[in-house]
């Protein structure tokens, strides 16, 4: 797929999801936990992982943010780092979709037939949908729910006590949004982080790579340099099932908001798995 300068200084530009997710989205205090484990562990104490203390480690986040007049106002504080994605480890066994959540996550799933995604003739397996992983970064970022709407909250999470106004990150101008302070005037602008639910001008998510071989199987992964390895050669071979070395990865043989942003690795601008200026050329040939 032949992209202009102008579109990859674009694409750089709209890779701006939080990778809060996915499989790729683990808290590194506990590795080998899949995405649909519960943490085990108190990620308060001890725990060295590079998302803790960062504006998406939302335990604590009123105090490091200097903000004293109104804590717990715009969003509950649940007294754990992980519980806003993960599963609490005492919910470990419970049906979280039979309460609304996202297959794997401790968020609620959003209105999956309101997303407008990215799609063209060039892409051979266009989808609709965003799977689960994006889902996650999706049921915050797309503004139509608080960034505490957690399934389970923790058991030391006290309920009844509970003022939180659930603020959405959305720039709409009502007590409910984040763009009601920040609006560039009052506070930064938050509309960059709002992506909405009309997608079509971001990076395509949740469809097949394209550099990958017809027929594939995560579990039968070919090492082979093959120039037929790829089912379109506008699309470079990634280097294993989950990947490429540059940490850019793939989930089930698909591209998701998750590929090139991890919400663990702070050190990165936008988040990203790689530099920006290489980013692109990580998947596309040209």
């Amino acid at each position: 797929m032949d992209v202009s300068n102008a579109l990859l200084q674009k694409t750089i530009h709209r890779l701006r999801w939080p990778l809060l997710g996915g499989i790729g989205l683990l808290c590194l205090g506990w590795i080998g936990i899949t995405h649909g484990e519960a943490i085990i562990g108190d990620p308060v104490q001890g725990a060295n992982d590079p998302i803790l203390g960062t504006k998406h480690d939302f335990n604590g986040l009123n105090e490091r943010a200097g903000v004293a007049a109104m804590p717990g106002v715009a969003f509950s504080d649940y007294g754990n780092s992980c519980v806003y994605c993960h599963i609490p480890p005492e919910k470990a066994t419970a049906d979280g979709s039979a309460k609304g959540a996202i297959e794997g996550w401790n968020r609620f799933q959003p209105a999956t037939n309101e997303y407008e995604l990215y799609t063209s003739g060039y892409i051979d397996s266009p989808t609709h949908t965003p799977s689960p992983i994006s889902l996650l970064c999706l049921s915050c970022h797309d503004g139509t729910m608080g960034v505490d709407m957690v399934v389970f909250k923790p058991g030391s999470f006290k309920t009844a006590e509970d003022t939180a106004m659930h603020m959405r990150i959305n720039g709409a101008d009502n007590t409910v949004s984040c763009g009601k302070c920040h609006n560039g005037r009052v506070a930064h602008d938050i509309s960059i982080k709002h992506l909405g639910q009309d997608l079509r001008n971001d990076h395509p998510i949740s469809m097949r790579y394209g550099g990958l071989p017809n027929g594939y199987r995560t579990e039968q992964f070919p090492n082979t340099t093959d120039v037929r390895f790829s089912s379109d050669p506008d699309f470079r071979r990634p280097h294993t099932a989950e990947g490429f070395e540059n940490g850019v990865r793939l989930y089930d043989g698909k591209v998701e908001c998750a590929s090139c942003h991890n919400v663990h690795d702070p050190s990165k601008d936008l988040l990203l798995r790689a530099n920006s200026d290489l980013l692109c050329q990580t998947c596309h040939t040209k």
